[in-house]
């Protein structure tokens, strides 16, 4: 049995070693189901968490794509029904470089922080601090304008427009093979009213089963100050990848 294991565990190394753009590898493709559910003495939650992201990335450019749906509902009704979406672009000054420019678009809608339609989009710069196969550091920090329609903490619906400063750092670990954490947390403030702000904090942990399948729990933060609304979600499920 000893012997068995090892084999197995072995096997797992080998299939995950980490897979990298490279000249004849320009797209990724991450998909994944992962959620909760409570059921105890008349008392029933859940809460599904469903994400898609693509890469495409080529010589000094580097394309995204990401969208996500989480619904929830407990006996009350529905506690979660919040969609978002984002597309952004990077363009570096050569392969090697650790600075590079990005513009970002964003549609969010949100029952739990209570935001009807945001849309935010913008322009910026990131550097990378540590780069190596083993750990990813990066912060960047840019100007986004957003327009949006709300429901204030009075129950009066607001629509506005504002600038904000987006100040995001991404985390990327890998302390095996088999095992990856992923960090991206963004502070936002109004460059009008500094107590008018976003936050948002996504954490990542993600135990790779096979070459393109992994085991993941995930931990998200959002407030919005200007509905005084926040949540704190924790799922757990299947992550799908792969680069082609």
């Amino acid at each position: 049995m000893d012997r068995i294991c090892l084999i197995l565990l072995f096997s797992l190394l080998q299939q995950a070693a980490a897979a990298q753009f490279n000249d004849s590898v320009n797209h990724y493709l991450n998909a994944g189901l992962s959620g909760t559910l409570n059921q105890s003495a008349g008392n029933k939650n859940y809460l599904l968490n469903n994400a898609v992201k693509y890469g495409f990335y080529k010589r000094k450019s580097g394309l995204n794509f990401n969208a996500g749906w989480i619904y929830g509902q407990n006996n009350d009704g529905v506690t979660n029904n919040d969609f978002t979406t984002a597309l952004d672009f990077n363009i570096y000054r050569d392969t090697a470089s650790r600075f590079n420019y990005w513009g970002l678009t964003a549609y969010t809608t949100s029952y739990s922080l209570k935001i009807n339609n945001q849309f935010q989009g913008g322009l910026g710069g990131a550097y990378k601090l540590v780069d190596n196969p083993r750990l990813y550091l990066r912060v960047s920090d840019g100007i986004l304008f957003e327009q949006s329609d709300i429901i204030r903490p009075d129950s009066i619906r607001e629509r506005y427009n504002t600038f904000r400063n987006s100040l995001r750092l991404q985390l990327k670990w890998y302390p095996y093979r088999i095992l990856s954490f992923e960090s991206t947390s963004f502070w936002q403030p109004s460059l009008k009213n500094s107590s008018d702000y976003i936050i948002t904090c996504q954490l990542g942990l993600n135990l790779r089963l096979i070459k393109w399948l992994s085991l993941s729990t995930n931990l998200n933060y959002n407030r919005l100050s200007r509905t005084n609304k926040e949540n704190l979600l924790f799922t757990y499920g299947l992550v799908f990848e792969r680069y082609f």
